[in-house]
């Protein structure tokens, strides 16, 4: 009798484990379809991937080359396109990794994103695939900026550029986490979009993208370092400095606790808390409003 037991006991477990091996492997694939949907539908949108690469280009010509123009007349040196670089590429990949926001809006407005509701899908796999979708299509967008790095004096040091990358990758993931977030609770693309408008923008000025934080009145302080977006500019100029061709001058300007400059390693963990965090409140939203 005990030996019986002892057999229905192990065809239980067999085929609990392989009905949570097949659970598994069918959540992958939910997540690997959306993220495949979410790719091509942003890289299929060439009039949209055209005019988000144009505006951090113009950016990048009009106020970089502007401003050590300016400089190299007044005496000083013409490092700024070097230092405007790393915020460049974050204002490229922020724009698409929003979108993916604005899309699971849109999905709710069509009835698409009920349809998908009505599969034998986890929630947090329709999350999570929209995404990375999002998160890999930005970080491709942002690849293609890295051509650029010889044009602002960085090197084309392979082990720079996928340092570069992996960084931007992270970044991407971290800003579609939060588009996520928001997307997941407000009902309407115009809401959402007035939202991101107002956010953003204040966001990118404060992070020390465009010029050095310590530019900035005292009482900006604390909103600069509550920031995330300032450890991500961070982290990306502190990597850039290791393939800077001109000098790391222009770039030695780094973000400070005090007295102590926090390791960029602590920065990549705060992005990882900070989209984890994304992650799991919209998952949690989501299946509660929805």
């Amino acid at each position: 009798m005990t030996q019986i037991q002892s057999t229905d006991l192990d065809v239980e477990r067999m085929y609990g484990h392989e009905a949570l091996h097949r659970g598994i492997r069918h959540e992958l694939r939910s997540v690997l379809a959306l993220w495949r949907r979410e790719l091509v539908r942003t890289l299929r949108n060439r009039v949209q991937l055209f005019f988000t690469l144009l505006s951090p280009l113009l950016f990048l010509v009009v106020i970089g080359t502007g401003v050590d123009t300016i400089a190299a007349r007044a005496g000083g040196t013409d490092m700024y396109l070097t230092f405007l670089f790393p915020g460049i590429l974050v204002f490229a990949v922020q724009a698409t990794s929003i979108s993916a926001g604005l899309s699971l809006v849109r999905d709710r407005e069509s009835g698409l994103l009920r349809g998908m509701l009505v599969a034998p899908v986890h929630r947090a796999s329709l999350v999570v695939g929209k995404c990375l979708g999002g998160a890999t299509a930005a970080a491709t967008q942002g690849a293609l900026l890295l051509s650029l790095a010889g044009f602002v004096g960085l090197s084309y040091h392979p082990g720079v550029l996928v340092l570069l990358f992996l960084v931007l990758t992270l970044i991407s993931v971290s800003i579609t986490a939060v588009g996520a977030l928001g997307a997941v609770t407000v009902r309407r693309a115009e809401t959402f979009q007035s939202m991101v408008a107002v956010m953003l923008m204040p966001m990118y000025l404060l992070s020390g993208a465009m010029f050095s934080v310590r530019m900035l009145p005292d009482w900006l302080a604390p909103l600069v370092l509550l920031n995330p977006l300032t450890y991500a500019v961070d982290a990306l100029r502190r990597t850039a400095v290791l393939g800077a061709d001109a000098g790391g001058s222009a770039m030695s300007d780094f973000v400070r606790w005090g007295e102590w400059v926090p390791p960029v390693g602590l920065e990549i963990a705060a992005m990882c808390v900070l989209s984890v965090a994304a992650l799991a409140l919209a998952t949690r939203r989501f299946a509660r409003g929805e």
